[in-house]
């Protein structure tokens, strides 16, 4: 998606005031406000469910806020990739590519033509007029690029490692992954001014989300980036922007996705000595007023030295008076400290990743994987794989895009039959799995088609 909405020249290419959204009773952002200026490269972080995704789709226009403004500079393009990938019926990768670059093609074609014309014709007043419309087209051509197009094309492809893909394939006969990369391909080969991204790693692999962190930082405009990959936080951006899950508001960093981190902790370990501090005080102040009561209830506040009955009253009620004072400040700091206190310090929540098997000796074979080989028409995907899977086992399966990881999962999940080998469970193995794309369903529990 692309629309043109501080001029190109400026410094300023968005600015964000005062937004809030709610969705029935619940608050998903809540007076967010921020500018976006060239150059600035923009992590946006927070829980899932927090309203990052809604944010994004609030800029550009795919929902509107409750209140506050969006407003891009004149002339300012933004360009949005988001989590999940658009159909692109009836439309073969060339087209959405050249698609993407505007009319670069037309108007190289009509310099072409411009040329031949200019070539031809005997009239000083018409060639001055093609003269004139020759070099409009051809300004606007080296100003796009047009004469790097193809260099940028083969870049942009081979970066994100689908140059192997016919140019005339249909789009929609691609993979999930494919169609998510062409279609950041198309978005960078577009280069708006303002790059919106939503979790734009999810279909990379490790050498293309290398790249793109190189092309992130050269890019010419500005950076707001959705993602949960903590590397490449580290390296595309420079500030980090928090939506908190409690106030459902917007915090500022300076720096990459660590220094974010060490900043939190920081943070956290003042919240927590406040905390403290704050209801160490409440404490004192509730002993100090209770004691007020119980020495007012008494009325204990001891005779005059000499037995002058007015000298004893007026003692009394000076004592009483000074008393009631004390309790009355005792009482009003302490509704103002409850009022201002800080909620308490959330735990931090820790994983325990100790997986119990049942009736699975850690040292037993779970899955054993013989000769296993693929092959989807004349393209070999695995050839001879031989691997076996103990009980305690914590495997990283890596590799590029492409190069058999689904497919592995797929058999040893049963959903697909390997060409050549065979695939060995142990008797007591029960195989969770957790595809690209999750379909739940809550029928199926503890057998090897488990999807969830």
């Amino acid at each position: 998606m692309l629309k043109k909405h501080v001029d190109k020249r400026g410094f300023m290419l968005l600015a964000v005031k005062n937004i809030s959204k709610t969705y029935g009773i619940i608050t998903v952002l809540n007076d967010i406000s921020f500018v976006l200026n060239r150059q600035e490269r923009i992590g946006l972080v927070g829980p899932n469910g927090v309203g990052k995704s809604t944010l994004l789709h609030i800029l550009t226009r795919q929902e509107n806020a409750d209140q506050g403004s969006v407003s891009y500079a004149h002339g300012v393009e933004y360009g949005f990739l988001a989590q999940s990938t658009p159909n692109f019926y009836g439309r073969t990768i060339d087209d959405l590519l050249l698609e993407s670059v505007g009319n670069l093609r037309q108007l190289e074609t009509r310099m072409h033509q411009l040329e031949q014309l200019m070539a031809q014709v005997g009239e000083q007043e018409e060639l001055d007029q093609l003269l004139e419309e020759y070099n409009t087209v051809s300004t606007q051509f080296v100003e796009r690029g047009g004469y790097e197009l193809d260099h940028r094309i083969d870049r942009v492809l081979a970066g994100l490692r689908i140059d192997y893909l016919p140019r005339t394939q249909p789009v929609s006969t691609l993979s999930g992954g494919e169609k998510a990369r062409v279609g950041l391909a198309a978005l960078l080969l577009r280069s708006p001014d303002v790059l919106l991204l939503d979790e734009p790693t999810n279909h990379l692999d490790f050498a293309s989300i290398d790249w793109l962190e190189g092309y992130l930082a050269d890019y010419h405009g500005a950076l707001l980036v959705v993602s949960h990959d903590r590397h490449f936080l580290n390296k595309a951006v420079n500030h980090i922007f928090e939506i908190d899950d409690h106030q459902h508001q917007l915090k500022m960093y300076t720096g990459n996705y660590d220094a974010y981190v060490e900043a939190k902790k920081a943070e956290r370990i003042q919240w927590e000595e406040t905390y403290e501090r704050q209801q160490e005080e409440m404490q004192q102040l509730r002993k100090r007023i209770r004691e007020l009561r119980q020495s007012a209830s008494r009325g204990s506040f001891g005779p005059p030295r000499d037995n002058d009955k007015n000298a004893l009253y007026g003692h009394t009620q000076s004592k009483q008076n000074s008393s009631a004072s004390r309790l009355r400040g005792a009482e009003q700091q302490l509704k103002q400290l409850e009022a201002e206190a800080l909620p308490r310090p959330p735990k931090i929540l820790r994983v325990n990743s100790q997986f119990n098997p049942e009736q699975t000796i850690q040292s037993e074979v779970v899955i054993r994987l013989s000769q296993i080989s693929k092959s989807f028409g004349e393209r070999a995907i695995l050839q001879h794989i031989n691997a076996e899977v103990n009980a305690d086992a914590r495997i990283l399966l890596t590799g590029e895009n492409g190069a058999g990881k689904t497919t592995l999962f797929k058999m040893i999940m049963g959903l697909e039959a390997p060409d050549g080998g065979e695939i060995q469970f142990s008797p007591s193995a029960r195989i969770g799995y957790l595809p690209q794309d999750p379909l739940l369903d809550p029928e199926k529990n503890g057998d090897r088609n488990l999807s969830l």
